[in-house]
């Protein structure tokens, strides 16, 4: 089958494409650890033509990327879109990198323009765009490094949340007294105890998030953990406290979880346990159907 358009979410540390034919049908993919701060020194249209070359893409076939590659420190600065603002109207905004001898355009984050609530996302917003058709309206939680909660009506981006739960665990976790406390290759699941007692405690008094820290060392000194809890013991407090923060934003109602299975898994157990009514959703799955709308716009044919 002949690709349609090949289709990228390049985000700040990996790099995945997609060949596709116009039914979103994956022909062919690729993936690597290239993301924008590899690629802004090798080179982002190198890293492109070598992925593509290896999958035997034909020299013209367009290019649509989401991601950090539209960043200001990206390949070319595809500037924000100010919410509020339609899903549809992403491929609109596309920016086109000039001198390429192929067709490749790059998506627009979006902002939240406003002083007391400054907010942006980049890439989230075509993860969004991918489930307009059946999430029109509520709110969509997107676990990651910088997690984000934003609210949808009628296709339309509203208001933007940004947690920086996942970067303050690593920090934490490498930079702080608790590296001390953290096996760094731990595998747990939302089962794990010390995980869910601390995700509990975090959601009932989140404003104590802060004294919840330094006790999962303490634990550790005084016996009543092993080293391979630390690490439940720290991501339940932060995914708690976040949970938490939100519920107060939003209220408890329905949400969208969009992420990897792993993280949709850890965090689905404790929003249900804060009040919400969580529907799971594949966040690759959502990038590609945002990526495939834009490129259908962006490269129409007679009828559609």
């Amino acid at each position: 089958m002949t690709p349609f358009c090949a289709l990228i979410d390049w985000g700040t540390s990996s790099f995945r494409l997609w060949l596709v034919d116009r039914q979103g049908t994956v022909l062919a993919e690729s993936r690597s650890d290239e993301g924008m701060m590899h690629s802004s020194q090798a080179g982002f249209a190198s890293v492109l033509e070598n992925h593509l070359g290896k999958l035997g893409a034909r020299a013209d076939l367009p290019v649509v990327i989401s991601g950090m590659a539209g960043a200001r420190q990206g390949w070319v600065e595809a500037p924000y879109v100010d919410i509020p603002a339609p899903l549809d109207g992403l491929a609109v905004m596309a920016v086109r990198v000039p001198h390429e001898p192929r067709d490749v355009r790059i998506l627009p984050g979006m902002a939240q323009n406003r002083a007391d609530a400054a907010n942006v996302m980049r890439g989230e917003e075509t993860q969004l765009a991918g489930i307009a058709a059946t999430h029109p309206d509520g709110l969509v939680c997107m676990p990651g490094t910088h997690c984000k909660w934003v609210s949808l009506e009628g296709g339309h981006v509203t208001g933007i949340s940004s947690f920086m739960t996942g970067e303050v665990f690593a920090v934490l976790g490498q930079h702080s007294i608790l590296q001390h406390a953290l096996e760094p290759q731990a595998r747990f699941d939302a089962d794990h105890p010390t995980f869910r007692a601390a995700a509990g405690r975090a959601l009932a008094r989140p404003s104590q998030a802060m004294a919840m820290l330094f006790p999962i060392r303490a634990s550790q000194l005084l016996g009543f953990e092993r080293r391979e809890d630390g690490a439940p013991h720290l991501s339940g407090v932060l995914i708690g406290a976040e949970i938490a923060a939100a519920r107060e934003l939003y209220g408890a109602g329905r949400a969208g979880l969009v992420a990897s299975q792993r993280l949709n898994a850890l965090y689905k157990p404790i929003m249900e346990e804060a009040g919400f009514s969580v529907d799971l959703i594949d966040g690759e799955e959502a990038v590609r159907a945002g990526l495939l709308a834009a490129a259908r716009q962006l490269h129409p044919v007679s009828g559609e």
